[in-house]
């Protein structure tokens, strides 16, 4: 069978898979809006950090799963997209915090934001996935353009300065303003309210278009990446929902530690250069262009390469921590 041929019957295998998943999904998402968080609190680090235990283990047994049915190599391919779409995430934390802190939004109901924009990002990042997958393979080329810009990423997060984020300037914010007048103050965990048969929009749904727009944005890179690793959409689909269901609770547990990994930023970029050359040198594309150099990297070495630089960012960040930049100095 050829190769286009096998993509093609990967995507529409299993079409049962896809609708226990989601469903599985949908389930999950019930219980821990309705049960687990149906009222508002703050979410405190032990709370955070049993849930992302919970997600991290639903992944590793997500992936035993996938080594049962369809093999080893998928399952590697699972945890190392997982691993990296985990790993580029954490950028969304910091975006979070900077969006949390400009809009005021009390503690108590960030969870609920974090769900409503997830479930969002979840039906966003299927679309670009789907889209993504459909353009390789009838336009394979675009592989070069998927992996040229990922080492154009990787290169300028390495160079930029701290991301600059200015919620108040979002396009699709203003749209709002425009189409619904805005309480002055928060109306508990309520997206919109009526008052004197007028719908007003509470600023946080203001809160949750700039979450959603955000994550939009960081999409564009993330899925070019799992791309880079596997062609195969359920995978690809598969390892970005785990990473995303687990973010809420990751935003909580990190929160007050993120400025630790400084060092994780050129990890990151690492990543992203490492991803897209794997994608440039891929064995499809490079004989579509008849290049004598092509090289397919065996998974088990890119999922080593990406564990190992996240690894070494992070303990780089603990060893050598980031000197405070408005401390006074002693005379000691």
């Amino acid at each position: 069978m050829s190769s286009a041929g096998s993509r093609a019957l990967q995507f529409k295998s299993m079409p049962l898979f896809w609708v226990l998943f989601n469903l599985f999904v949908l389930v999950v998402l019930a219980l821990d809006l309705g049960i687990f968080h149906r009222h508002p609190h703050e979410i405190r680090f032990k709370e955070a950090a049993a849930w992302s235990l919970f997600w991290m283990a639903m992944a590793a047994t997500f992936a035993v799963v996938v080594f049962y049915w369809k093999g080893k190599q998928p399952s590697l391919e699972f945890v190392t997209g997982y691993l990296i779409e985990q790993s580029l995430s954490v950028d969304n934390l910091f975006v979070f915090l900077v969006i949390f802190s400009f809009f005021a939004v009390p503690k108590a109901h960030q969870y609920s934001v974090l769900f409503w924009g997830i479930l969002g990002a979840l039906i966003m990042r299927g679309i670009f996935i789907i889209a993504g997958v459909t353009l390789i393979n009838r336009f394979h080329w675009i592989i070069y353009v998927f992996g040229a810009f990922l080492v154009y990423t990787g290169i300028k997060l390495a160079f930029q300065d701290d991301m600059q984020i200015e919620p108040d300037k979002n396009p699709l914010l203003k749209l709002l303003r425009r189409w619904f007048p805005l309480t002055d103050s928060y109306e508990g965990s309520r997206f919109f309210i009526r008052k004197e048969k007028i719908l007003y929009a509470t600023p946080l749904l203001a809160v949750l278009v700039v979450v959603e727009t955000t994550d939009l944005l960081f999409a564009v890179d993330s899925i070019p990446a799992v791309l880079a690793i596997t062609r195969d959409p359920f995978i690809v689909y598969t390892s970005n929902v785990f990473a995303i269901l687990g973010l809420r609770a990751m935003f909580f547990a990190l929160a007050g530690m993120l400025e630790l990994f400084h060092f994780l930023k050129y990890g990151l970029s690492a990543i992203l250069v490492f991803v897209g050359v794997k994608m440039l040198l891929s064995n499809e594309s490079a004989q579509l262009f008849g290049f004598p150099m092509h090289y397919k990297m065996p998974i088990t070495v890119a999922l080593g390469v990406v564990g190992s630089v996240l690894a070494v960012s992070v303990a780089a960040s603990l060893l050598f921590p980031r000197k405070p930049t408005n401390s006074k100095e002693t005379g000691s």
